[in-house]
């Protein structure tokens, strides 16, 4: 079985987890959305990495580009893209949201990440 390399198992779970919340899912029901068996997720909730094929499904899904699960990326550079990135699924899967409400609040949180990045970078 090939394994996904470089994934940080820990940021994966949390997306499926706040995304699996805002929708209402079970873990079962998030396994089956997924086409996954509900052992891989309970894998994934104790740090082993999915396989390829899971994980495209899982990041499919999350409607999140596979880079922003891999460990060792520059973290400098990736850090406010990695933040929007990480709530939009969840912003998008909002009901009582339109479309502009979504562009807004993404563009406002980026806008914090990069002050908050920017301010880290002056004090040190």
């Amino acid at each position: 079985m090939d394994h996904a390399p470089g994934v940080d198992v820990k940021v994966l779970y949390a997306a499926l987890d706040a995304a699996r919340n805002e929708q209402s899912l079970s873990w079962r029901q998030l396994a089956k959305e997924l086409e996954v068996s509900p052992s891989t997720l309970s894998r994934i909730a104790n740090g082993l990495k999915p396989d390829l094929s899971a994980f495209a499904r899982m990041t499919t899904w999350l409607r999140m580009p596979a880079e922003s699960f891999y460990v060792g990326t520059n973290q400098e550079t990736a850090e406010e893209p990695e933040l929007v990135a990480a709530l939009a699924p969840l912003l998008r899967a909002r009901r009582d949201l339109k479309e502009e409400d979504v562009v807004y609040l993404e563009q406002l949180i980026g806008a914090a990440a990069h002050r908050f990045r920017t301010e880290a970078a002056a004090r040190g």
